[in-house]
């Protein structure tokens, strides 16, 4: 049975997913300050049980709130152990594949996905964050770069440094989103292997979807597209990239936090964001439905 036919759930862990039809609530409030952020492989350990726990056998979409939270695709993604290899497509304008000496957060998980037996390889789209420049590449983890594990799809980044490591075949470089979406449709023409999609709303353009990071250029449009190249279906599927606002009491979350610069949440408008947030979850939810 394919997953993405089933129910949507939600992991309730910051009150910022709108409701779904026939969705899934999971109460998971007590996790936020845990895990937002980041979290030691101890603790992802321990929420991975849960999942395993409470989540159905079969279910759809799983939407985990912000996209402090986008680390949680590692345990979704791993918990599939399917028979055969997949590939994974990420929609986000970072790499999330940056070094964390401190077990894992939403910017690091890539490198621990791209390491799974069963995933032939990583696509990340949409990145227009300099991460993956030259002043932030001593922060990438190359070991999926050189493998061939990985590629990064990027709009209005200088990759350069690549090519004098040798791995600039896993950097895909355009002018504008609509070349990258092109590129990619072509390139999936070829590709035989189902996908797990996940989706961080920060690739959008703001007028798309207000996130509480620096934002990309994609539009609904190219959003559609992406999955409905996904020819081969779907092992499974997240969304993340909510707008929610939480002030941490650990104080390295505080620090490391406010080192990434992410932007203020304005909670005047948090409650007009967060609709806008929920029209484009049921339109993606419908074209994920479409593409399974």
């Amino acid at each position: 049975m394919n997953v993405q036919v089933q129910s949507p759930v939600v992991l309730d862990i910051d009150g910022s997913v709108g409701q779904l039809p026939d969705g899934l609530v999971l109460p998971l409030a007590e996790w936020q300050e845990a895990i937002r952020f980041g979290c030691s492989l101890a603790t992802m350990r321990r929420f991975s049980t849960l999942l395993d726990e409470r989540l159905p056998a079969h279910h759809g979409t799983v939407f985990t709130g912000s996209g402090d939270f986008h680390h949680l695709s590692w345990p979704l993604i791993a918990r599939l152990k399917p028979a055969t290899p997949i590939q994974v497509v990420v929609l986000d304008n970072h790499p999330d594949n940056m070094r964390f000496p401190f077990g894992v957060h939403c910017g690091s998980w890539v490198r621990r996905v791209a390491a799974l037996s069963f995933v032939e390889h990583v696509h990340v789209l949409g990145i227009t964050s300099h991460d993956i420049g030259a002043g932030h590449a001593w922060e990438n983890y190359l070991a999926p770069l050189l493998r061939g594990k990985l590629s990064y799809w990027s709009m209005g980044v200088d990759t350069g440094w690549s090519r004098r490591l040798g791995i600039a075949r896993a950097f895909r470089g355009f002018d504008t989103p609509d070349a990258l979406v092109d590129a990619f449709v072509e390139q999936q023409r070829t590709q035989a292997l189902p996908t797990y999609l996940t989706i961080d709303k920060d690739a959008f353009a703001p007028e798309v979807a207000h996130t509480n990071w620096d934002q990309g250029r994609l539009q609904l449009t190219h959003a559609l597209a992406l999955i409905g190249s996904l020819r081969q279906g779907l092992a499974g599927s997240d969304i993340n990239g909510e707008v929610s606002h939480y002030r941490y009491s650990t104080w390295w979350k505080r620090k490391l936090s406010a080192m990434d610069e992410q932007p203020e949440i304005d909670t005047a408008q948090l409650a007009g964001w967060q609709a806008q947030q929920h029209a484009l979850n049921l339109k993606l939810l419908e074209a994920i439905k479409a593409a399974a």
